[in-house]
């Protein structure tokens, strides 16, 4: 019942109840707020004794209605439900109560949990933080800049970084006497380093750019000697030291300059070549360069051959400064990692300037110690060229060209067939002939040690390919009827080019609309027709059967054709540069129309 009267009081709809008229009557000694409670101890203790809890009874409510005071006004002797009011909405009043309490505390517990979480979490960040803080602060941190690595520590009070390297007056009034010159010394040094060598050095060029650069300012040095001596000889042959006027010499300038034009604008068509093969035809510039300061060396002997020797003289020197300005493009754009071609060419310019000025000074002291003795200069000449063209030999061999012209890039395919990996660009820098077209000369210059990297069959036939291959072939001198004409087209469709064997040459017809892309893919198709030929034993039995299904025209173009661009990507692992092939071809081109 205890429970019944509890759940039907707080959790059913209130009814409204009729205020009794008055209290029960209750003795005055026995009175007691709640009557129904009984103050024997063996009486248990009930929930339903409480009024609160409790539905009151009919008789309760109209029994005694005029004992004690107060009626409906509910006096101070007035003891009813605690939470009556004299209104009908005294029971929603008790309920909104309840319900705020409740909500309450549940905010509140929430909002308490709540803060705690924020509590944790701030905890967490600041210890974190602090943490990497700590890591950071702890660990030296560099500042980068030209190459030069500066220390930075931490000023907590300003919370900036300040640089570990002081200002120069500091730094001398720290140091002792005996410290001043080292420490001149290394200032003059990182001075110098950072106006001859590019910002970055050594990470913004390539490994090789060192070593060409030293050897180049040696032969710059050398140079500068056998042009002093040079123009000290001519000077004498015309006679200025015995008074002459100096007409000769005017005429000599205008000879050089004049006949320097000629021969400049005579070689700029041969300025593709220049790209193909940039290191040989430097050398050959260096030789024409100290000729013709040996010709002006000569002219006291014979002073009556003094314009011809001159004129000579100055178009070697002319042709000269054209490959030398053409092919100095090619080395510093490979020398340009991070594509600071401007920076590394003008620093290359400054280190030039530099080794000239040096060589004007030791050329200046030769001169006054040699004379006008026509056999001193002319051993003193030798020794100075022969150092002259070993500096350029050995710059030269230093340079890694990435490019890939024909021999290169034979070399690679071959090796790529043979061992199926691309071999490493410096491996074949240092077997790439300086004088292809002089066998002689590249046997006296080859690198004497053996490669360990390419095989020797790959070098063999880098070498054969190289000189069957015809890029620009004309199509009339390749063919002889019309099927092999309709059978080549056909082959060759989607191909930029066509391919064909004739005489024991590799012939190349290129398209009208052949890229450098298809030149370097067509010198693979021709890489492995030589290894068919080598190693397969299948030799060419003529245009029209080489193009049938099993014709070695057409197993070579499917091979190049699966295979081309696993080897460019090869290559370009390595290092290589396979977006085209560097080749002057002959200007021989073809527009494919409607064979049929």
């Amino acid at each position: 019942m205890a429970c019944t009267c509890i759940s039907s009081s707080l959790f059913t709809p209130l009814q409204l109840r009729h205020r009794p008229s008055s209290l029960p009557h209750f003795p005055a000694a026995t009175f007691h707020p709640f009557p129904s409670i009984k103050l024997n101890p063996s009486h248990p203790f009930r929930l339903s004794a409480l009024p609160l809890f409790s539905q009151p009874t009919g008789n309760n409510n109209n029994s005694n209605n005029n004992n004690g005071g107060g009626g409906g006004g509910g006096g101070s002797g007035s003891w009813g439900h605690p939470f009556d009011s004299d209104d009908s909405s005294s029971s929603g009043s008790r309920h909104t109560l309840f319900l705020a309490l409740l909500f309450s505390s549940v905010t509140f517990c929430f909002c308490q949990l709540l803060l705690a979480k924020f509590a944790m979490a701030n905890n967490r960040n600041s210890s974190t933080s602090s943490s990497i803080e700590n890591e950071i602060l702890t660990q030296p941190i560099w500042e980068v800049k030209g190459g030069n690595l500066i220390k930075l520590f931490p000023d907590h009070l300003k919370d900036t970084f300040i640089a570990s390297n002081p200002g120069l007056f500091s730094e001398l009034s720290s140091l002792t006497p005996p410290q001043v010159p080292t420490f001149l010394f290394n200032k003059c040094r990182e001075f110098l380093v950072r106006l001859m060598l590019p910002e970055g050095f050594p990470n913004s060029v390539t490994s090789d750019y060192l070593e060409y650069s030293l050897w180049r300012g040696v032969q710059g040095v050398a140079c500068q000697v056998s042009g002093v001596l040079a123009t000290q000889a001519l000077l004498y042959a015309v006679g200025l030291g015995k008074g002459a006027i100096p007409t000769a010499a005017a005429i000599n300038w205008v000879l050089k300059d004049g006949i320097g034009y000629l021969s400049k604008i005579l070689l700029s068509d041969f300025g593709r070549h220049f790209d193909v093969n940039p290191k040989g035809w430097r050398l050959f510039a260096d030789l024409l360069e100290n000729a013709a300061f040996g010709l002006e060396m000569c002219t006291p002997a014979f002073p009556h051959l003094f314009v011809p020797i001159g004129a000579f003289a100055g178009a070697s020197r002319s042709a000269a400064s054209l490959i030398q300005a053409s092919t100095r493009s090619c080395f510093f754009a490979g020398f340009a990692a991070q594509r600071n071609f401007a920076e590394v060419i003008a620093k290359g310019e400054v280190q030039g300037m530099a080794s000239r000025f040096i060589g004007i000074g030791l050329g200046i002291g030769l001169g006054n110690c040699i004379g006008s003795s026509t056999p001193l200069i002319l051993a003193s000449f030798c020794v100075v060229t022969w150092i002259h063209m070993y500096s350029n030999l050995k710059s030269y061999q230093s340079i890694q060209i990435r490019t890939l012209n024909p021999y290169r890039a034979s070399l690679v395919f071959s090796e790529y067939l043979m061992s199926g990996q691309a071999p490493p660009v410096k491996e074949v820098n240092a077997e790439e002939p300086l004088f292809p077209a002089v066998p002689v000369l590249n046997a006296y210059f080859a690198t004497k040690a053996p490669s360990t990297v390419l095989s020797s069959e790959a070098k063999d036939a880098a070498v054969e390919i190289e000189n069957r291959l015809q890029l620009g072939s004309k199509l009339s001198e390749i063919i002889n009827n019309k099927e092999e004409v309709l059978a080549l087209f056909s082959l060759y469709k989607n191909e930029g080019y066509l391919l064909s064997e004739h005489g024991g040459k590799f012939c190349v017809v290129l398209k009208e609309n052949c890229s450098q892309q298809d030149m370097l893919k067509a010198l693979f198709q021709v890489n492995y027709l030589y290894w068919l030929e080598k190693n397969a034993g299948i030799e060419g039995r003529g245009s029209l059967h080489d193009c049938k299904p099993g014709g070695r025209l057409q197993i070579s173009l499917e091979y190049a054709e699966r295979e081309f661009n696993h080897v460019r990507n090869d290559g370009e692992s390595v290092g290589w540069i396979t977006d085209g092939l560097i080749a002057r071809p002959m200007p021989n081109r073809i527009r494919p129309g409607n064979t049929e």
